[in-house]
């Protein structure tokens, strides 16, 4: 493992019951780096978070998170999920503190409350510091998630689908606005998709996953500036062109996904 890498995942392979999920995984994602994990559905992209996180160990291979095993690394990394897991009765800003409570203790966690009033105007939040998640949209549930995340600082941000159950208009200002926060934050950030779009849109490099048993099919280095037009990029409708072939050879009945 180098240095300059923050996960890498090295011949895993993985079985659960009678199903092979991996043929023998490999990549890698880069400290600093925004990485999209993109493949069809059921391919295993969730489970990757899963084996990196320490919830589910790979039958052999190596499998490394800051140079470390998956069980020794875990304060190292945070999850943002499809859901935002709010707890319904803590406000915006006590939701925010419970990843770090939970994480540190009670008396630690409440030591951040400055912190966390701080990531709540990082996430466009300043003013709903005490509305309760059944005041805020879905996409604002969604921010006080990411800044639950943040609020342990971690190391590495994984995410699995995290805009995926967002109307599109929301889910397009959420795109800009995690990716301004990589810009000012530095993290590492980790992103599960099948959404060729987002994955154009937010990645330093895009995995594509093939079908079960999986293996990594292609690598995309995505070299063009943010923020991304992707219409209006040759080379981005170039390999948004190429991904979409792939997919159709991965799921023929797949609907054909035309750019945003």
């Amino acid at each position: 493992m180098s240095a300059a890498d923050a996960i890498v995942f090295d011949g895993a392979r993985l079985k659960l019951g009678a199903e092979q999920i991996y043929d023998s995984l490999d990549f890698t994602v880069r400290k600093g780096e925004f990485v999209c994990l993109l493949g069809p559905s059921g391919c295993g992209k969730s489970t990757a978070l899963r084996i990196a996180g320490d919830l589910v160990p790979p039958d052999t291979g190596r499998v490394e998170v800051l140079g470390k095993a998956p069980k020794d690394a875990w304060q190292d990394i945070a999850f943002v999920f499809q859901s935002p897991r709010l707890v319904a009765w803590r406000n915006a800003l006590s939701n925010v503190l419970l990843g770090a409570e939970l994480r540190f203790g009670r008396a630690e966690g409440r030591k951040r409350a400055a912190k966390a009033r701080d990531l709540l105007a990082l996430v466009g939040l300043a003013d709903s510091a005490n509305k309760y998640p059944l005041m805020l949209s879905g996409g604002e549930r969604q921010r006080v998630a990411i800044a639950r995340a943040l609020a342990v600082d971690p190391s590495i941000i994984m995410m699995d689908e995290p805009f995926s159950a967002l109307d599109p208009n929301t889910r397009r200002r959420l795109r800009a606005e995690i990716v301004r926060i990589w810009q000012e934050t530095g993290k590492t950030i980790l992103v599960v998709t099948h959404d060729i779009d987002e994955a154009l849109t937010l990645a330093d490099r895009i995995v594509l996953l093939s079908k079960k048993p999986t293996r990594v099919l292609e690598i995309f280095d995505v070299k063009a500036a943010r923020p991304r037009a992707l219409k209006d990029d040759p080379a981005l409708v170039a390999m948004h062109d190429r991904l979409n072939e792939l997919f159709r050879s991965l799921e023929p009945d797949a609907p054909h996904g035309g750019m945003t």
